[in-house]
């Protein structure tokens, strides 16, 4: 059954935090655990952010703006292939109608 939940435990700068999930996401929020911690764990590393709940912060404004950049990537790539799907479209339909007339001379 894809709505039955469980309990995860995952470890987030050494602190373990459980949290329920969906078991089909539990996978993909371990994942999701795991890049955060190293996200924080590269930021208190540099020495330059001091607090769990500073680096937390700054952490979640960096995925943040990942997600966007990622966002924006995709959407300015599917603009482009938008263009050229119309642009095929339109080269079929020219050569539908040339091969048409083709037809029509040749009868």
């Amino acid at each position: 059954m894809s709505d039955e939940a469980t309990t995860l435990s995952i470890q987030i700068l050494d602190k373990t935090y459980k949290i329920k999930c969906p078991k089909v996401e539990s996978q993909a929020l371990q994942k999701s655990a795991l890049y955060l911690d190293n996200k924080m764990r590269e930021l208190r590393d540099t020495g330059n952010v001091v607090g769990i709940d500073r680096i937390a912060i700054l952490a979640a404004l960096n995925v943040c703006y990942e997600l966007l950049q990622q966002k924006n990537q995709n959407h300015s790539y599917i603009e482009t292939m938008s263009g050229r799907i119309r642009d095929l479209q339109g080269k079929i339909e020219a050569a539908l109608v040339q091969s048409e007339h083709l037809e029509e001379a040749e009868a």
